[in-house]
């Protein structure tokens, strides 16, 4: 049960605002944001997702830049709160198409509408962008896509050799094209995050994949689907399977630790040839979920070294190479690694001739930060760096500075080998044949090097 739900900018503008049931202050989006923006409580840079003001329980997620949140005073599953809020901004997208602070304000008329369906006195009643359909009337108010921000590489869909930006699903799933036709279109992503952890030797501690295969439907009919994955995917880590490697240097079964279907799929011929059938609902759903801890080849490899150079000095090293072929490109890589708290200067060094790189000392939390917008496959990159001390090191400096984390975007790439062979849409007749868009992307959830 909540008690109000609201949507504030980056700023800290209140977009959207809803009381469900007057037990919390109408202060409470401006007490929020200010928590949010000053929160220092054990040194983190950002709040938690869930915490207490004054007997008031706080939930957010960052979706796109914007803050959903919900207020209570009564004591709820924080979990289920968290999935709400991400449920709502899912839907919300689902009917304007797109979500930014633009389309939330030039629709709040629909917004609100929709609020007041999958909300009633504080508790949740669907959050189905099909079932809403029967009482949502408002038509959404088509942001120009032109306004939207630049698209990075993983925003680019494939079907064989042609290529489609990521704004062909920025479309509401109640509106019609121009002329009022509706463009016959499916979309599906297989996004996989994954988390790695390399000793200071080099070695993988801990590797896993959490993956999900998403799809939004622009199908008019709801026709049926068959989806169709690699014939040698295992289930579970019985048997003998679960001890064989081999696939990731590029041979053997794909092995999942365990997955989830969507309440449409069905299961009928998936352990005889891996064929998911269904008939897609309105909106973007997930089809799969699914986790994996079998060995696999990381995307980047990182060496760190930090030694001391003289009289409070220090050099750290560096190094970072991309192991997945030359014709792929990660984007938006950024790393980043705390120094001791008595460093007070860093010099950068980079390589010679490269463009498109930054470097930065935060000196307030001590932290260096090297971004690269884009990082070919099978490149290594190097980064050096001079430290200045404010007093002498009365310890290993290796156990006052690291570890290494590093965030990546990866598109048309996927670690676990897990693919969509095809993907096949019932024939209303002959000349039926809706486009099918694919997009792989791979994303690092905690990539860790020890020092």
């Amino acid at each position: 049960m909540i008690s109000q739900f609201f949507v504030l900018s980056q700023r800290g503008d209140n977009i959207v605002f809803r009381d469900y049931r007057g037990e919390v202050a109408k202060g409470s989006a401006e007490i929020f944001f200010r928590k949010v923006k000053f929160w220092k409580e054990d040194g983190q840079e950002e709040a938690p997702p869930v915490f207490n003001v004054d007997g008031v329980n706080y939930f957010h997620v960052k979706v796109v830049g914007l803050l959903f949140v919900a207020t209570t005073r009564v004591n709820v599953s924080p979990s289920l709160v968290l999935e709400l809020l991400q449920r709502i901004a899912r839907v919300i997208k689902d009917y304007l198409g797109v979500l930014s602070e633009d389309s939330l304000r030039k629709n709040f008329v629909l917004v609100y509408e929709l609020l007041d369906e999958v909300i009633d006195f504080g508790y949740m009643q669907t959050t189905s962008t099909e079932v809403l359909k029967s009482y949502i009337f408002n038509e959404p108010i088509v942001v120009d896509a032109a306004r939207l921000q630049p698209l990075g590489p993983a925003a680019i869909f494939m079907q064989g050799t042609k290529r489609m930006p990521g704004t062909a699903i920025t479309k509401s799933v109640v509106a019609n094209e121009p002329g009022g036709r509706k463009r016959e279109e499916i979309f599906v992503d297989i996004i996989e995050k994954i988390s790695v952890t390399f000793s200071s030797s080099g070695y993988i501690l801990t590797s896993e994949i959490d993956g999900t295969i998403q799809m939004k439907s622009y199908l008019t009919g709801n026709p049926e689907i068959r989806l169709a994955l690699n014939e040698d995917l295992s289930i579970g880590r019985g048997g003998e399977l679960a001890n064989d490697y081999r696939s990731s240097y590029g041979s053997g079964a794909v092995i999942l630790d365990d997955c989830n279907f969507h309440e449409s799929v069905r299961l009928d011929s998936f352990d005889m040839d891996r064929t998911l059938a269904l008939v897609p609902p309105d909106g973007e759903f997930p089809v799969m979920n699914y986790r994996m801890t079998q060995e696999f080849k990381p995307p980047f490899h990182i060496n760190c070294l930090i030694e001391e150079a003289g009289h409070l000095k220090a050099e750290v090293i560096l190094k970072v190479r991309a192991e997945f072929p030359s014709n792929i490109t990660a984007s938006t890589v950024v790393l980043e690694m705390p120094l001791p708290k008595y460093t007070t200067r860093a010099s950068f060094e980079l390589e010679p001739g490269v463009t498109g790189q930054r470097t930065d000392f935060k000196g307030a939390n001590k932290k260096l930060e090297w971004d690269l917008e884009k990082f070919v496959g099978g490149v290594e990159h190097t980064l050096r760096v001079k430290l200045t001390f404010s007093q002498e090191s009365h310890a290993n400096i290796t156990k006052e500075a690291g570890p290494v984390s590093m965030t990546f975007t990866i598109p048309m790439y996927n670690v676990s080998r897990l693919q969509v062979k095809y993907l096949q849409i019932a024939k209303k007749s002959s000349s039926y044949n809706p486009y099918r868009w694919v997009r792989y992307v791979t994303q690092a959830n905690s990539y860790v090097a020890r020092i």
